[in-house]
């Protein structure tokens, strides 16, 4: 049987979302065939305004909807504490554990030669460029414990290390890992909030 295009072309979409087969693709336009065309309208709404109404915080590249988000512009958060994280994901995995009281930076991935991805390609310019806005005592290094993680976590400490060497005035931060808690290889964004508070609980210096 042939289906229509618009249905074949709809699959098609699905089908390149991640973790997405061809009958689970299928099944997902086959289901919007059946809901109400206001709800259709709603879901293509969103879809359409997803990237047109978000941007990257000016900061910390975390999502917002302004130029700066809500953790970077909230008075009542630590500006002392910076938790340097792989992706948004992570963050609202921070949040939700409550563990953490600070802001963030979001790398928006990891070192990765296989994948073609090199520092060049993530936040760590800025990173380093916000070590001289003297107010940053503390950097956590909360990327995930797979090797990539830990590889950009080292390359990361290694390049601030290299810049306090040239900054005098940059020598009282401190640079820490995230510690216990969090088992190799495991991804921030699955880890359970109390794993979360005890690997920022014990996080140690590099």
């Amino acid at each position: 049987m042939k289906l229509p295009k618009v249905v074949e072309d709809l699959t098609t979409s699905f089908e390149k979302l991640p973790g997405i087969g061809r009958r689970s693709a299928q099944r997902l336009a086959f289901y919007l065939l059946r809901v109400p065309q206001r709800d259709l309208d709603m879901f293509a709404d969103s879809l359409t305004n997803l990237k047109k109404k978000t941007k990257l915080c000016t900061i910390c590249h975390n999502l917002s909807e302004e130029d700066q988000c809500d953790v970077c512009t909230n008075p009542a958060r630590d500006q002392r504490l910076v938790c340097v994280v792989e992706s948004f994901q992570d963050v609202i995995a921070m949040e939700k554990s409550g563990s953490y009281s600070g802001v963030y930076h979001v790398l928006h991935g990891s070192i990765s030669p296989l994948n073609n991805i090199g520092p060049e390609e993530l936040y760590i310019d800025t990173l380093l460029t916000r070590l001289e806005n003297g107010k940053i005592s503390e950097i956590i290094l909360a990327t995930n414990t797979s090797l990539e993680g830990e590889a950009t976590a080292l390359y990361i400490a290694d390049r601030i290390t290299d810049r306090k060497a040239t900054k005098p005035e940059l020598a009282a931060i401190r640079v820490t890992r995230i510690g216990r808690g969090l088992p190799t290889g495991v991804e921030l964004e699955y880890a359970d909030d109390e794993t979360l508070h005890q690997a920022m609980e014990t996080r140690r210096v590099l």
